[in-house]
C-alpha cells in the first residue's frame, strides 16, 4: 500500500508540473507576442500650411544732413523730419504711430582718420523716425510714394524699407496642429494598409517648429518685406501598428 500511495503521489506531482510548464509556456509566448506588437510602429510627418496677412508694420525711416555749421545741419534734419511727419500723416497714419529716435552727430574732425577732400562737410547728423502700426496697407502705400519727399530735399539714410509681421500665431496654432496630426495619421494609414496592419494609438509625437515666411518668395532680399505670408509646421508622429 505505501508503494502504491507513493506511485500515485509521484504521478499527481508530475501532472501538476506538466500543467505548470504548459501554462508558463503560454504566458511566455503571449508575452513575446505582446512585446513584438508594442515594437511595431511607423514614423510619419504631417504638414500644415496656412496663408495669412501681416497685421503689424514697422518702418524705420532715417534722414540725414551734412554741413560745416552744426546748427544749420541740425535745422536741416529737423526740417526733414517735420516734412516726413506731414507726409506720413497725410497718408493716413496717426501721429501717435510715429516715434522720433535720438539725434546722431558725427564730427569728422574729431575722428582719428579723416578722408581727404577740401569740400568735405565736417558734420553728419542723422535721425530716425519709426512708424509702428497695424495699418499695414497704409504703410505699404506710403512707402511706394516716399520718393516724393526727395523733391522736398529730404535725404534718406540706409534704413531699409518697412517690415511686416504676423502676430496672430497663437490663434492659428491649435487648428494647424490638429491638421498636421490628421495628415500624419493619413500617411500612417496608407502605410498600414500596404503592410496588412491598422493604425493604433500615438506612440510618440513631436510638434515641430512653426515658421512664418513670405508667401511668394523673398522680396528684395528681406524675408519680412511681404505682407502676404505663409505659416508652416511639420509634425513628426509615431503610430503603433496593430494586426
Amino acid at each position: 500500500m505505501p508503494d502504491q500511495l507513493r506511485h500515485i503521489t509521484t504521478l499527481v506531482a508530475a501532472i501538476l508540473v506538466a500543467v505548470g510548464l504548459a501554462a508558463a509556456g503560454k504566458f511566455i509566448g503571449d508575452g513575446f507576442r505582446m512585446g513584438r506588437s508594442t515594437d511595431r510602429y511607423v514614423t510619419v510627418k504631417g504638414l500644415a500650411e496656412r496663408n495669412v496677412t501681416a497685421d503689424l508694420a514697422v518702418w524705420p525711416i532715417r534722414v540725414t544732413a551734412t554741413g560745416n555749421d552744426l546748427g544749420a545741419v541740425q535745422a536741416k534734419v529737423d526740417q526733414s523730419v517735420d516734412a516726413l511727419t506731414v507726409f506720413l500723416v497725410g497718408e493716413g497714419l496717426a501721429q501717435e504711430t510715429l516715434e522720433r529716435g535720438r539725434v546722431e552727430v558725427n564730427d569728422l574732425l574729431a575722428q582719428a582718420y579723416r578722408p581727404e577732400g577740401a569740400d568735405q562737410s565736417r558734420y553728419i547728423i542723422a535721425q530716425t523716425l519709426t512708424v509702428r502700426t497695424e495699418e499695414v496697407q497704409k504703410v505699404r502705400a506710403a512707402s511706394a510714394r516716399s520718393g516724393e519727399l526727395v523733391k522736398l530735399g529730404v535725404v534718406f539714410g540706409d534704413s531699409g524699407g518697412p517690415s511686416y509681421a504676423f502676430t496672430g500665431l497663437n490663434d492659428v496654432k491649435p487648428a494647424m496642429i490638429a491638421e498636421a496630426t490628421r495628415a500624419a495619421r493619413a500617411g500612417a494609414e496608407q502605410f498600414a494598409a500596404d503592410s496588412g496592419s491598422s493604425v493604433g494609438a500615438i506612440r510618440q509625437a513631436s510638434q515641430g517648429v512653426f515658421t512664418i515666411g513670405p508667401r511668394d518668395g523673398v522680396a528684395g532680399g528681406n524675408p519680412d518685406a511681404e505682407i502676404e505670408k505663409s505659416v508652416r509646421v511639420v509634425s513628426t508622429i509615431e503610430f503603433f501598428l496593430v494586426e
